[in-house]
Order: C-alpha cells, then sequence, then structure tokens
C-alpha cells in the first residue's frame, strides 16, 4: 500500500469516491519507465513515461540513497531513508518533456530533476533539497490513482548517480543557502536593488511557486557568491548581465512583491544553474572555497 505524501487533488478523489459510494474498479494503471537522462553534483534529472494507460492525474517518484537500499531494499512507507515526491502539476522550472504537464497522456514522458524540486511547481515532496555529489540513489516510480483505477505497481528502480565535485570552483545554490558564514559579502545588488544579507536568506529560503523572479534571484545570488568568492566569472558574465536586465527595479519576494513570468527567464536561469553546478565555467567545488575577491574588482564584469 502506497502512502507518504498525499496531494489535496488525490484526497478529494478519495472523498468523492467514498461519498459517492463509488468503488475502485479492478484494472490498475500501467507502471511507468523511469530513464536516467542525466546528473550534476547536486541532482540528477530523469525521465517519467506513462504506458498506455497514461498518468492522468500524475505520478510519484521515490528516491533513497543506494547504500540504504543495499542494506534493506526499499523499505516500508514512512522509512526516513525514502524521500517520496507526487507530481500533480504543471512544472515551470525543469519543463523538458513531450507532455509540458505531470498529468501524462498515454507514452507521454516529462523530465523531474531530484535535487531541484525547491522551485518547482505542481508537486508536493518530502524532500526538495539538494543531493549529495558522488552519490548513487535507487529511484522507482508509480501512477497516482484516480476514482476509477488504483495506483499502478511500481516502475522497476532504476540507479542513478550524482557527478563527484570538483575543487576550488563554484558551490551550489543549497551550499549558499545553508552556509551564510561562508559568505564573501554582507550585501549583494539584484537589477538594481541592493539588498543586505538576511534579505537575501529570505529569498534563497522563498519557493518560487510559479514567479519566475525568485528562480532567476536564487541563481544569480548564487553565481555572485561564486565570483565575489573567486571563482572565474567569464562562463556567467553575460547571463549575469542578462539577468540583472531582467530583473531592473523589481524588488524580489519576500522582500518586494515582483514577478516574472518562468517562460522568460528559464534560459537565463539555467545557464546561471549550469554555473554553479559546475557544468559550464571552472567547476564545482567541494569543500575548499576559492580565494575570496572584492566587489569592486569585479563590477566592470557585469556593465552592460
Amino acid at each position: 500500500m502506497k502512502t507518504g505524501v498525499r496531494i489535496i487533488a488525490t484526497l478529494a478523489v478519495f472523498a468523492v469516491a467514498v461519498q459517492g459510494g463509488a468503488a475502485f474498479a479492478q484494472e490498475f494503471f500501467d507502471a511507468p519507465s523511469v530513464q536516467v537522462l542525466g546528473s550534476r553534483p547536486s541532482s540528477v534529472r530523469l525521465s517519467i513515461q506513462a504506458g498506455d494507460s497514461g498518468a492522468p492525474l500524475g505520478f510519484a517518484v521515490d528516491w533513497m540513497k543506494r547504500a540504504d537500499f543495499d542494506a534493506t531494499g526499499w523499505p516500508a512507507d514512512g522509512d526516513p531513508s525514502v524521500h517520496h515526491g507526487e507530481f500533480y502539476g504543471k512544472p515551470e522550472w525543469i519543463v523538458e518533456g513531450t507532455a509540458g504537464d505531470y498529468r501524462l497522456a498515454a507514452g507521454h514522458w516529462q523530465a523531474v530533476e531530484l535535487g531541484e524540486l525547491f522551485d518547482e511547481s505542481g508537486l508536493l515532496s518530502t524532500m526538495v533539497d539538494e543531493l549529495e555529489p558522488a552519490t548513487e540513489y535507487a529511484v522507482r516510480a508509480y501512477v497516482l490513482c484516480d476514482t476509477s483505477h488504483p495506483a499502478s505497481p511500481y516502475s522497476p528502480t532504476v540507479f542513478a548517480t550524482t557527478s563527484p565535485a570538483a575543487q576550488n570552483c563554484t558551490f551550489t545554490l543549497g551550499y549558499w543557502k545553508n552556509h551564510a558564514g561562508a559568505w564573501p559579502t554582507a550585501s549583494l545588488t539584484l537589477g538594481s536593488v541592493t539588498y543586505n544579507a538576511a534579505d537575501l536568506l529570505s529569498i534563497l529560503n522563498q519557493p518560487a511557486g510559479g514567479n519566475g523572479l525568485v528562480i532567476l534571484a536564487h541563481q544569480l545570488i548564487a553565481a555572485k557568491l561564486n565570483i565575489l568568492n573567486g571563482a572565474d566569472p567569464s562562463a556567467a558574465n553575460a547571463a549575469i548581465a542578462t539577468a540583472d536586465a531582467q530583473i531592473g527595479g523589481l524588488v524580489v519576494p519576500p522582500v518586494g512583491s515582483g514577478t516574472l513570468p518562468p517562460s522568460s527567464v528559464n534560459a537565463t536561469a539555467t545557464t546561471l544553474d549550469n554555473y554553479n553546478n559546475g557544468l559550464i565555467g571552472p567547476g564545482h567545488c567541494a569543500d575548499t572555497p576559492a580565494q575570496a575577491r572584492t566587489w569592486g574588482s569585479l563590477k566592470a564584469s557585469y556593465r552592460h
């Protein structure tokens, strides 16, 4: 029996079924298939593809470290070693796929990036933080139930490994969010607005909720901290200038109430995310920071 996080839509389906006296038919949804599309030090990207019966209310994904899986297999529901997410709406951050939605028609697929869920929309999860570098994870998925079908059987388990981290380069968004004491500055300018450290931390801890301004600000903050910390800025300069121009005078939530459509910022935010994760630029750091530099020595790099 599949338990854990239950989405509101699923609960509503159960309520309708119980109140109306409806019973589940015996036909299960076809199990989805899971494939690994790629990995970074902090995340793995997967495709979840529906079978012939589709996934009309979406799907769920479970993941745990391979070391724990090898010791116990998939444990009982509620075990803290297993993370669980239910994907039932429209993604705004990772939009790769044929569906454009987690509710899949027959044969359609949608990308999910475990470790990049904090800013994503259309889901609920027990864990939205980044994954650990150079770590193998076991992953499985199933189709969520509706009033006529129980949840599907699980997909076969697949294994995905995050990339190893390099030294003296860039740190991820998650690192900077959780290591404020390592910040090389007490303030940053996003667009034309300057924020102090407390405001910046509040922005980093603000879920995007479909607001492209927050998605962009998260990656821009991390990129500027990385550069102030000594990382080579050349691979990120153009994206930083574009991001600052897009933000302009908008004040980022929760400090302000500015908004941007996700579609207008995804390309820029993805470039900055790739820089922060070490896919472009000098590479991703492990535990040794680069040599810090002053903001004054770098300002010219970001001028339009």
